[in-house]
């Protein structure tokens, strides 16, 4: 195993259950998850596809990691496939609380399937560990255009008051996909967006707070902690996002500055998240 850190920043490079092990009880505040879909993307020839039954017993046995390393009050997000995430919400609610579900949606310019409707949202399960949790919802508020842009006016109250300009995002959140022009673009073929990650990490988390993604992949987690005043611990198993997490967190390493350099490409070379399992 090879482990980078600076003072507020650790990446664990090695299989996920052996980083998992490095993780003491009850120490982590947040887990924003992403992991493998299971829906046959391909990773430059590398499918990310396994038997539905082995798939659905190793991440079982990663989200069981999950709740042994959770505070009492820590919370934890996981995504995964439409397909997919059905077990999963049955498997975690034997264990956690889970508050919300939520639907990530976009719009999609490739080519939609002319058999049925093509996917344009990816779920979201928000759940906690305990019956308390943190939630900072002034942290996270939006614009309600009712108050803010149509100046409506609540005649149900004693006596009469404008309706607020700002409320708590539903559960239906909307942000683009990271474009291949876009500068935080990174070398990764499931890349979340900044501002999707930002609003988990601002609900669900406090400054010095620590957060932990044991699916790293672009680092972006670990990254908009930085940004946020948080610590943040990182899995991965791939040598070439590791790199990524490097020039991101600004952590030293015996990589070069030519090695770390952000240098696009359209398709990645590097394997598929599926290899943890």
């Amino acid at each position: 195993m090879k482990i980078y850190k600076n003072k507020n920043h650790t990446i664990y490079n090695d299989d996920i259950f052996k980083c998992f092990s490095k993780i003491k009880d009850k120490t982590i505040d947040l887990v924003f998850a992403d992991p493998p879909y299971n829906i046959g993307k391909d990773f430059d020839g590398l499918k990310d596809k396994k038997n539905e039954q082995d798939f659905l017993l190793w991440t079982y046995k990663w989200i069981d990691e999950v709740y042994r390393v959770l505070k009492e009050n820590g919370s934890f997000y996981l995504m995964n496939s439409t397909q997919s995430i059905p077990f999963l919400d049955l498997y975690c609610r034997k264990y956690f609380n889970i508050i919300s579900r939520i639907v990530w949606s976009y719009d999609s310019s490739s080519v939609q399937s002319k058999s049925s409707f093509g996917s344009q949202w990816e779920p979201i399960l928000f759940m906690s560990k305990g019956k308390k949790y943190k939630f900072n919802s002034k942290d996270i508020e939006v614009e309600a255009k009712t108050g803010a842009k149509r100046n409506l006016i609540d005649y149900r109250k004693t006596p009469p008051k404008p309706y607020n300009k700002k409320k708590i995002p539903g559960n239906v959140w909307n942000f683009n996909r990271i474009r291949y022009l876009q500068e935080e673009y990174e070398n990764h073929p499931t890349q979340k967006p900044e501002v999707l990650i930002e609003r988990i990490i601002k609900v669900s988390s406090d400054k010095n707070d620590l957060i932990l993604d044991p699916f790293s992949g672009s680092f972006t987690t670990s990254a908009v902690a930085k940004k946020n005043l948080r610590k943040s611990i990182g899995f991965e198993i791939n040598e070439g996002y590791v790199k990524i997490g490097l020039r991101r967190l600004d952590i030293k390493s015996h990589f070069n500055s030519k090695e770390l350099e952000k240098v696009k490409k359209r398709k990645t070379k590097n394997k598929s998240k599926s290899d943890h399992y």
